[in-house]
């Protein structure tokens, strides 16, 4: 081991964070930024299955909530793709990534949303997945990383509670709003277990990625972390999680639950999902659709800069 890679290993064992100008093995920078691109490609595209529901949605208040939620989702992306910049990939080379399919983003953003009780599953359940993958994220061995969390958790968890009280106003309104709020949970359950990713025994990066400490915690714990809380919440909602193998057991501490259907969430991590083709279509049509944008706001930054150069030059030329 050479010394750059003693002195890397001796800040990770240390619980030191490691910042963009330390010596990192290639390794781990290709692992952080596979993993924060990943994270920003998430934000950047959950926000088209709520973005569909804000013109819809069925009250005044309930449109503002809905609008500041995706407009906090936009803010998260860009604190990730700043984060990931510090390690050498610059964002245009990540959205490039995510446009032609190279990098992945969370597989929870390929279902439909259906029906207004799916707004308040999405905070309740999506969100309160990310907030358990996320919170130990916070002390992650990133500095840049870390940092960035601790803000994108806070919101997160704003937005977790604003879906949890839209389901519950449905679950104990009519009966009609109750079914909407079941079919709902019904849907998005399993999809949400499938958010901590693949079993550990099947996590190609989950091992290295702890001994980095860049996670805190495996996939299943984080999973079985987020059914002990949710189970509980569900019956708090008259509730039923579709889940027919569902049971506490005692002697372990925690919720026994079923087979989750790996083949379906593999099919979704490969794009073949119910809405891969048509998210990331939009996302390229925006991308496209906003060049304009772009250019023009480069070309302004180039004529304050180019103006800002000539002031000295005007001046000693007065003065002279």
């Amino acid at each position: 081991m050479n010394i750059a890679n003693e002195a890397f290993e001796a800040k990770i064992a240390a619980d030191s964070f490691i910042e963009p100008r330390d010596e990192m093995p290639e390794a781990y920078r290709k692992t952080l930024i596979r993993q924060i691109s990943q994270h920003a490609h998430s934000e950047y595209v959950g926000m088209l299955p709520e973005g569909n529901w804000i013109t819809r949605a069925p009250s005044l208040k309930r449109k503002a909530v809905l609008l500041a939620k995706v407009q906090d989702e936009a803010g998260h992306g860009l604190y990730l793709y700043s984060a990931a910049e510090t390690l050498g990939i610059t964002r245009d080379q990540m959205l490039e990534q995510l446009h032609d399919g190279t990098a992945k983003y969370s597989s929870i953003f390929n279902y439909p949303t259906l029906t207004w009780a799916d707004m308040g599953a999405i905070g309740w359940l999506v969100d309160g997945a990310a907030i358990m993958n996320q919170v130990p994220l916070c002390r992650t061995s990133y500095g840049p990383y870390a940092r960035a969390m601790i803000r994108v958790c806070k919101e997160e968890s704003f937005h977790q509670r604003q879906g949890f009280e839209a389901i519950m106003r449905l679950a104990q309104g009519t009966e009609v709003q109750k079914k909407m709020a079941q079919d709902a949970l019904n849907r998005w359950w399993w999809p949400s277990l499938m958010m901590f990713g693949p079993p550990d025994d099947h996590s190609p990066n989950t091992e290295q990625s702890m001994r980095w400490k860049i996670k805190r915690f495996t996939n299943d714990e984080l999973r079985q972390k987020f059914i002990d809380v949710t189970v509980e919440q569900a019956k708090f909602l008259g509730l039923t999680v579709p889940d027919p193998d569902l049971k506490w057991n005692e002697e372990r501490g925690h919720y026994d639950y079923g087979v989750i259907d790996w083949n379906e969430f593999w099919n979704v991590v490969k794009g073949n999902g119910p809405c891969n083709r048509e998210r990331l279509e939009m996302r390229r049509n925006a991308w496209d659709s906003g060049a304009w944008v772009r250019e023009a706001a480069l070309a302004h930054s180039q004529k304050r800069a180019a103006r800002k150069e000539a002031q000295p030059q005007a001046l000693a030329g007065a003065t002279a």
